[in-house]
């Protein structure tokens, strides 16, 4: 590296110090989370000092050691919170696989038609993705009243992967503008069919954006909780409105513990899901931001 781009010693320091403490802030909620879920209640939210939580004062006094698990298997064994995370497994596979299977057949198609009519899907398509979800939810509620499907799991991912198609769309419709025409219709000219030349040429191009598309429309099922509250019962709840649940039952002793455990035990998926397909969603974003 040459001198001139150097960078100051000083500038060095203090670009350092400035993203430890970033790195700091954003991780200490989770990190202190994670803490005090191997706390008893009385230390973790203590009135009387803040050490307490530190040190574990009274989870030593009640169970006998500095750490327990009294959360975990409170919220995991006593109130199931086992069946909630299957429940959640459900939902968003069959989220991400639906949304993804319609957006990409649908973006590519819009991609490469030269008809006004696709400029106007995409605007219609914007449009519902812009609406609360909330105005969705009251639209469904009666048809699935009326079949005798509300609260099972099939209501809400209907739901959901309606509110999630537009963004899907919009999306892969962009990594497909990204793409040459050429690559698909010299396929074409190979002797391969329009849809073969889709599946064999054009999809193994764009996989990183096809990742990236799945993992935020993965994330729309895990987080959330309007629709999944509104739509599914006791028995079919997700992690999210179960952990709402635990809160709601806040006189119960140990009840807020059991939140604080299945806060974490929700938490650190999404974290080893980013970490595992980092490489491709900063690909598959960089994909879609050049058009080729």
């Amino acid at each position: 590296m040459s001198v001139a781009m150097r960078r100051p010693l000083p500038l060095n320091i203090l670009a350092t110090v400035f993203v430890v403490f970033w790195l700091f802030l954003a991780a200490f909620p989770f990190l202190w989370t994670v803490w005090g879920s191997l706390k008893v209640e009385s230390d973790f939210f203590s009135r009387e000092s803040f050490w307490n939580a530190i040190f574990g004062v009274r989870t030593q006094l009640e169970t006998g050691g500095q750490f327990t698990t009294a959360g975990y298997e409170g919220a995991w064994v006593t109130n199931a919170f086992w069946k909630s995370a299957i429940n959640t497994l459900i939902v968003t596979v069959s989220v991400t696989m639906i949304s993804l299977t319609l957006g990409t057949l649908g973006g590519y198609a819009l991609a490469r038609s030269g008809h006004r009519y696709a400029f106007w899907i995409l605007i219609a398509a914007l449009v519902f993705r812009a609406m609360p979800h909330i105005t969705l939810v009251s639209g469904y509620m009666l048809p699935f009243f009326q079949l005798n499907i509300w609260g099972h799991l099939p209501t809400a991912i209907i739901v959901l992967v309606a509110i999630n198609q537009p963004f899907t769309l919009w999306m892969l419709h962009s990594f497909f503008l990204s793409i040459p025409k050429d690559l698909d219709e010299s396929a074409m000219v190979d002797g391969c069919s329009r849809f073969e030349a889709f599946r064999r040429v054009v999809i193994p191009v764009m996989w990183p954006g096809v990742i990236t598309t799945g993992l935020f429309s993965f994330l729309l099922g895990y987080n959330d909780f309007a629709v999944t509250a509104m739509l599914l019962n006791q028995n079919n709840q997700t992690m999210i409105p179960k952990i709402s649940s635990f809160l709601g039952s806040i006189n119960d002793a140990g009840n807020v513990m059991y939140a604080v455990a299945a806060v974490v035990s929700a938490t650190v998926p999404l974290f080893i899901l980013v970490l595992f397909f980092q490489r491709q969603i900063v690909s598959g974003l960089t994909a879609g931001a050049v058009k080729g």
